[in-house]
């Protein structure tokens, strides 16, 4: 008979379930070991050391997962924030900018996270290299930005972008064409280590691993081929220790910055705001606040977004993984749980320096379900930088406008940045003064439109979008020339149908479906 077999036995016996729980664990745990240590003896004597710091940087996370799998909240202990925890962003606008807003601005450094791909939306290469306005990158207009900060105010306002093993070699290629603009730009990796005799960065990843059977999907340290998809960087929580190791934070506190302001580099709307700064630097009642989380209003399409909550004693971020069954429909409320989690986030470095240094940043695992292109569903463990605000002292969070929310997910949230509905002016959309109505259009298009070089290819020109409030695209369909969408407009081409919206055409409040071609003549 087995170890495993008479462990089972004896715990069956003792009928226990938390005992028969805690064997499957051990026995899980060791099973991971070894084949974490298969991966290990296929890693290059040069690449050994490191290679054996992010599996064994790994095993402690799945020690922790197995640990707190389920929900990690007990729903009992969760408050509504004290009222002057979440501050409304007019509040903080009222008060006014100083005369020395320069110097405000010289203790700022902006951090955009810039580990994704852009292979949701059909691209190779980094997200942040997709052209999303006037040609221009995500990346060209955060650079605009800065530096019409910097132009317009006489700063020095660093730009710093968090990079993954995924996005580094393609990022630091494309920086040269900024050299001669007025923004100092640097690099970090998520949790790169640096190898001092060999002058070599290595980069962290951590396995994939099947959904059954929670073992890696890797069977060597091989980047390449198949195995390119059973690793993966482990989310952007790690931007305390990498932003640390890096020598960065050390080196900003030095020429005397004291915020960061952190977002994904996919969201159009979190620019520098003076308004938050200043509140941040001069606060009200004296007391510094170390985190500043940015919410905004939760609306139908948000309702699984992480809510800020208040949990024993503390401003804490809560995501619906960490929720139990029987409570996620009271999470999704609007009316209960009115604002989500917009990941721009405003830290001290200060405070960082301290809690890195005491090891004392605690946040929860994120369990993120994958397919990959086999179909084999696996899962990767991530944390992210928002749930951190519990370590933080005097955290806030400020209500702002759902513009600071603009994120580009996906081709129909391309289709919107693209329109009229917005006007670019260095480097920021802005929603333009000819929309009647402050809220941006709900749009869906189809599988057909999914990838970016599809997408550009079905539009000859983006379709005028100013009243327009409701837009659903499914089939093959194509749109001319100067086409103007407005009210609820539905496009339907059923299987081998399709429909070609002529140039010029004005769609008001219409479904169109069956099969319309218009032929050269």
């Amino acid at each position: 008979m087995s170890r495993f077999v008479q462990d089972l036995s004896k715990a069956m016996s003792q009928d226990g379930a938390s005992q028969f729980q805690e064997v499957i664990r051990q026995e899980l745990e060791l099973s991971v070991k070894k084949e974490l240590e298969k991966i290990l003896i296929t890693a290059p004597s040069h690449e050994f050391e490191h290679t054996k710091k992010d599996l064994d940087g790994f095993r402690k996370l799945f020690h922790r997962f197995l640990q707190e799998k389920g929900p990690s909240v007990d729903w009992g202990k969760i408050q509504r924030p004290p009222e002057d925890s979440i501050q409304p962003y007019e509040k903080i606008k009222a008060r006014g900018l100083p005369d020395n807003i320069s110097s405000v601005l010289n203790k700022l450094v902006v951090v955009k996270l810039n580990g994704g791909l852009g292979t949701s939306m059909g691209c190779k290469g980094p997200k942040s290299l997709i052209g999303v306005r006037n040609e221009n990158t995500f990346l060209d207009l955060t650079v605009q930005q800065i530096e019409h900060l910097n132009k317009t105010y006489n700063t020095d306002v660093p730009l710093v972008l968090m990079n993954s093993f995924n996005t580094d070699e393609d990022t630091k290629k494309i920086l040269q064409k900024y050299s001669h603009c007025r923004v100092k730009i640097y690099t970090f990796n998520q949790s790169t280590r640096k190898l001092i005799l060999k002058k070599n960065y290595f980069f962290l990843r951590y396995p994939r691993i099947n959904k059954e059977s929670l073992l890696p999907v890797a069977k060597d340290v091989s980047y390449s081929g198949e195995n390119t998809e059973a690793w993966y960087p482990p989310g952007h929580g790690d931007i305390y220790s990498s932003f640390y190791n890096s020598g960065l934070l050390n080196t900003f506190i030095g020429e005397g910055k004291e915020y960061i302001f952190v977002s994904n580099i996919d969201n159009l709307g979190a620019t520098v705001d003076l308004y938050i700064l200043n509140h941040l630097m001069n606060p009200p009642n004296g007391k510094p606040c170390e985190f500043v989380m940015e919410v905004t209003n939760k609306t139908r399409a948000d309702v699984k977004g992480g809510t800020l909550t208040q949990y024993e004693g503390k401003l804490r971020l809560v995501e619906i993984a960490q929720v139990p069954k029987a409570h996620v429909d009271e999470f999704k409320s609007v009316s209960k749980f009115k604002i989500f989690n917009t990941n721009n986030l405003w830290i001290s470095l200060a405070a960082v320096k301290r809690l890195q240094e005491q090891n004392a940043i605690d946040m929860e695992i994120i369990v993120n379900p994958k397919t990959l292109d086999g179909g084999l569903n696996v899962i990767q463990l991530e944390t992210a930088v928002g749930a951190a605000i519990k370590s933080f002292e005097n955290s806030l969070g400020i209500n702002v406008p759902r513009s600071r929310f603009l994120p580009v997910k996906t081709t129909s949230d391309l289709l919107l940045v693209m329109s009229n509905l917005y006007s670019l002016n260095a480097g920021s959309l802005t929603m333009s003064e000819k929309r009647e109505f402050p809220t941006v259009p709900l749009v869906k298009l189809g599988s057909s439109f999914t990838k970016v070089q599809d997408y550009l290819r079905r539009f000859e020109s983006i379709p005028d979008m100013l009243e327009l409030d409701h837009l659903t695209v499914s089939g093959d369909v194509t749109f001319g020339k100067n086409v103007s969408l407005k009210g609820t407009v539905i496009i339907i081409a059923n299987h081998g149908d399709r429909i070609d919206i002529p140039p010029g055409a004005v769609l008001e409040n219409k479904i169109v479906s069956g099969n319309l071609r218009i032929l050269d003549h």
